[in-house]
């Protein structure tokens, strides 16, 4: 047991000489205070260190919302953050070129009409043998013209109504989401001139339960992936948290400005905890079934080739221990051996116990 000294002001331990490695600290010591000691979990084994990500959009559940004609932005019906269902409106917009090319479809139809009827008498005066063959010929090549001329038009206007869009009164064009989701982003506003060629998109709307993260993967790591294959996301909102994810696709050439391969992992966000935007940090993983102690690296002392922790026996009671190390990175290490899945250890201020072994010795 640990004894104190009359004589100075913090407590000292006192180790036992049956228990080698063995630290007691009596309760309300200042050198407890100066701990971190938590439970071990058991993971994964990665593959290599931790690579740096960005969570995005899930692309394959996102729509980028522009404007299919010139005109103004007359009304919003969506801000952000509203969830809304495929089809629901967004933005009514007043839109002249829409109007027009709505007239020149009444328009052709009419003539159309007006050249069916031409044609059908003079196919009777010619069935009469009241009319030549070439009036019946002409007749019918005029209306040709016309049902290209209506067709035309008509495409014309379903260009300029997408799917996600519908015509309302007049030349108001209601824009519509062709997904359901959330609005992520919105750039439009009340009496905004609006373009088809604008540089943004008026509205972002994604499914925020379908994330992607990307990474920049160095070329060494590269015959270490593939598709389908597991990986571990960790971000700093969540501490200690590792959200489940798939490598989707990988590019299939190296980007010559970073000379990094770019990965599309899929993660899951059932609780929409992660948000696009946010920066990570991947793990490639081999197998999920193959799993190790993972520890800091603060955790760790080393004495020549061995490594040691200190793992809790009880409050106050703190062994040394050795462990065998699988993989180590820049900031854990995973230990094939020497510690169990939730034992206690001390992951910050092992220095200070090894020094208070030391100077026992």
């Amino acid at each position: 047991m640990w004894l104190s000294h009359p004589s100075d002001e913090t407590p000292h331990p006192v180790r036992a000489k049956a228990e080698p490695g063995v630290l007691t600290f009596p309760a309300g010591a200042p050198q407890l205070a100066m701990l971190r000691i938590e439970a071990v979990p058991e993971l994964p084994v990665p593959l290599a260190e931790p690579l740096n990500g960005r969570v995005t959009y899930g692309e394959s559940y996102t729509a980028r919302v522009s404007s299919p004609v010139a005109g103004r932005i007359m009304e919003l019906r969506a801000q952000i953050g509203d969830h809304v269902a495929a089809g629901a409106p967004l933005a009514v917009i007043d839109a002249p070129d829409l109007g027009a090319a709505l007239a020149d479809l009444a328009k052709a139809r009419a003539d159309e009409r007006r050249k069916q009827l031409a044609m059908d008498r003079t196919k009777e005066l010619y069935q009469a043998e009241g009319a030549a063959r070439k009036d019946l010929e002409s007749a019918q090549a005029d209306l040709e013209q016309a049902q290209a001329e209506t067709a035309r038009a008509a495409l014309r206007v379903a260009n300029l109504q997408p799917r996600g869009s519908q015509q309302l009164d007049g030349q108001r064009l209601l824009l519509s989401s062709p997904v359901s989701g959330v609005v992520a982003e919105r750039k439009a506003n009340p009496g905004m001139e609006v373009r088809p060629d604008l540089p943004d998109p008026l509205f972002v709307v994604t499914d925020l339960r379908h994330l992607q993260v990307l990474i920049d993967l160095p070329e060494r790591h590269l015959d270490k992936i593939a598709t389908g294959q597991p990986v571990a996301v960790e971000v700093d909102a969540y501490p200690g948290r590792r959200f489940a994810g798939r490598i989707e696709r990988i590019a299939p050439a190296v980007d010559p400005a970073t000379r990094r391969i770019q990965v599309r992992c899929s993660v899951d966000n059932t609780k929409s905890e992660l948000r696009p935007e946010m920066y990570a940090r991947v793990t490639l993983l081999s197998d999920m079934r193959r799993t190790a102690i993972r520890v800091p690296n603060g955790a760790l002392v080393t004495q020549g080739l061995q490594h040691f922790v200190f793992v809790e026996r009880a409050p106050g009671v703190l062994v040394r221990r050795a462990v065998e190390l699988a993989i180590q990175d820049r900031e854990y290490s995973y230990l094939a051996s020497g510690l169990a899945k939730g034992e206690r250890v001390v992951t910050s201020g092992a220095l200070l116990l090894q020094s208070e072994l030391a100077t026992e010795q």
